[in-house]
């Protein structure tokens, strides 16, 4: 099976835990874009956006993840907004299988509430704040050709579904 596995989804929602536990059971690389453009820039996402703002930061998400669109054998784990460019959208749906690992504003507050480095939720982090974002990436979230909820799973129950739905 060559493939490239896409995970999407908010921030919080499972995507770099499960694509590493993932690859490890198909014996595919993991790539975790967030952790790509940390390494190429030498600054965390938070110290990017705080220093050159969104904009700079979604330019260097599109350029990764346009280069690791094309590779196979691969779990590819893309940023909360990593899946709101069009054209991102329409490669990665060509080339790969996406999965939307899904979790209700609740459930990410929970996971991420002692996390600090969260760029969108510096100001005014609540369910609230993460209620807002999730809605206005929720459309482009649902063009995934599969959506897994993660709420009250674990991170290997997530793989053992998706590995039932690559089959």
């Amino acid at each position: 099976m060559k493939k490239l596995i896409v995970l999407i989804g908010m921030m919080g929602s499972g995507k770099t835990t499960v694509g590493s536990a993932l690859s490890k059971k198909l014996g595919f690389d993991f790539v975790d874009i967030d952790n790509e453009i940390e390494k190429q820039e030498k600054m965390t996402v938070s110290a990017i956006f705080n220093e050159f703002g969104e904009q700079y930061f979604r330019r260097l998400e599109k350029e990764k993840t346009l280069f690791f669109a094309n590779k196979t054998n691969m779990v590819l784990s893309l940023g909360g907004g990593g899946f709101e460019d069009e054209e991102t959208q329409k490669l990665l749906k060509k080339n790969g299988i996406v999965f939307y690992l899904k979790a209700t504003p609740q459930c990410l507050f929970e996971r991420i509430k002692t996390s600090i480095h969260r760029p969108l939720l510096r100001k005014n982090f609540s369910v609230d704040t993460i209620a807002f974002i999730l809605k206005k990436r929720s459309a482009n979230y649902e063009k995934a050709k599969f959506i897994i909820d993660t709420c009250d799973k674990t991170p290997d129950e997530v793989c053992d579904k998706i590995l039932r739905y690559l089959k």
